[in-house]
């Protein structure tokens, strides 16, 4: 089944789901079909257009979602080049700012981005023993409303184009 883009009431971005879900949404009154995929299901009293864009009728109120702290998303915030070196690399580590075992946690304010060489070169020394410098302070990343929809970029629906202004500028 062909995804759906969910709007809020206010047209933000709230979810992606199915066909399926998306017309229990429409046909229960809850949510109005503003583009379709041009497709059709056929059920045995009538025929259907899939929905490729929803809005809901009713203002859902969410809080902004978080980003979870994994090694990908450390990589994505950090542009996947080494922290201390600058330099692309085909294969990231991370490395702990402040080392865990000098009592460093695992927040996103003391992971880094770093390559092979300059991850080997720090070892479990602090920057300044190890005479080695970031290029920017790590911070946890902000999370927008259009924030899981990152991975959809070029593979996301052509019917989504006029919705998603953010992810193609």
């Amino acid at each position: 089944m062909d995804p759906v883009l969910v709007l809020n009431q206010n047209l933000e971005p709230l979810n992606v789901c199915n066909v399926r879900r998306a017309l229990v949404l429409v046909l229960g009154g809850k949510a109005e079909v503003l583009a379709q995929n041009h497709r059709q299901i056929h059920t045995v009293t009538r025929t259907l257009e899939c929905p490729a864009v929803i809005r809901l009728y009713a203002l859902v109120r969410r809080p902004l979602p978080q980003v979870r702290l994994t090694r990908r998303e450390i990589m994505r915030r950090d542009n996947y080049l080494c922290q201390y070196c600058g330099q692309p690399t085909n294969h990231p580590t991370l490395d702990h700012v402040v080392p865990r075992h000098r009592g460093g946690q695992h927040t996103w304010e003391n992971l880094v981005t770093a390559c092979m060489r300059c991850n080997h070169r720090k070892g479990g020394r602090p920057l300044e023993e190890a005479g080695m410098r970031l290029l920017r302070p790590p911070v946890r990343p902000r999370a927008t409303p259009y924030y899981f929809l990152q991975g959809w970029g070029q593979r996301s629906p052509e019917e989504w184009r006029p919705f998603l202004p953010m992810l193609y500028s």
